[in-house]
């Protein structure tokens, strides 16, 4: 019992840090929808591939746009219901995206939510890491998982798809064969190949040009969109402290 009681205090604990985090900053506020008003327009779709706790769903929602909001943790599932049940523009899927779907074996940090992870590739280049010290996965659930090709049949086009799930970016994008004109996808300096395999199938999809951002700055580092070529050399010489920070692709 006492366990029990335990890890739902570090739970409760885990989103309110993340509700802090990423709700208590009104210039990161104000810089996030500088950055992603160059992506999304009033009226598109736009889909929140980890979702979190959603504070990227109140930009897009700024913008008048319409969001497919899926995230699989159920503590952060009821917190999106929480704070955007009741508006009929934001869908919340209580899923995972892959490459298929299927069920997934999902590991929780529960201090630390937002670096819960089905990729277990991720948690051991994690461990150890330099900027990744204290993190602990305590707890696995079993979550079902869509791809979105089913997502897109489901609800339309998106206009932009923001990918943000710890190490399963590639298994994200592998089931997607349908792009839409813009996406981005989370890369860690820990697993350079992961985004590496993320830039080659977004080169296959037809993406040519591609920017990115470091941390949570929501600043683009290029003034130029640049080539996959160009991306994936800036990407190999990042610095390991660079830690992580967003990929973001644009059809011709």
């Amino acid at each position: 019992m006492r366990e029990g009681w335990s890890e739902s205090w570090r739970t409760l604990r885990g989103v309110a840090r993340s509700l802090r985090i990423y709700y208590g900053d009104r210039s990161r506020r104000a810089a996030m929808a500088r950055l992603y008003r160059q992506f999304v327009q009033p009226g598109d779709l736009v889909f929140d591939i980890g979702a979190h706790v959603g504070d990227r769903i109140r930009v897009f929602r700024r913008f008048g746009a319409r969001v497919v909001a899926v995230e699989p943790q159920p503590a952060l599932v009821k917190t999106l219901k929480l704070i955007y049940g009741r508006d009929r523009a934001v869908a919340i899927e209580p899923v995972a995206v892959g490459r298929r779907a299927t069920m997934l074996d999902f590991r929780l940090n529960v201090d630390n939510p937002t670096v819960s992870t089905a990729s277990d590739a991720f948690r051991r280049a994690a461990n150890g890491a330099p900027g990744w010290e204290g993190q602990a996965w305590t707890r696995t659930i079993r979550v079902p998982a869509t791809t979105l090709d089913a997502l897109l049949v489901r609800y339309g086009q998106p206009a932009f798809i923001k990918i943000d799930v710890e190490g399963s970016e590639a298994e994200v994008l592998a089931g997607l064969t349908r792009p839409s004109p813009a996406l981005s996808f989370e890369f860690t300096t820990i697993q350079r190949g992961v985004a590496a395999a993320c830039i080659e199938r977004c080169t296959r999809l037809g993406y040519t040009r591609y920017n990115a951002m470091l941390g949570e700055s929501h600043a683009l580092v290029h003034g130029d969109w640049v080539s996959a070529e160009e991306i994936a050399s800036w990407l190999r010489a990042l610095p390991q402290s660079a830690n992580s920070g967003d990929i973001y692709a644009l059809l011709p």
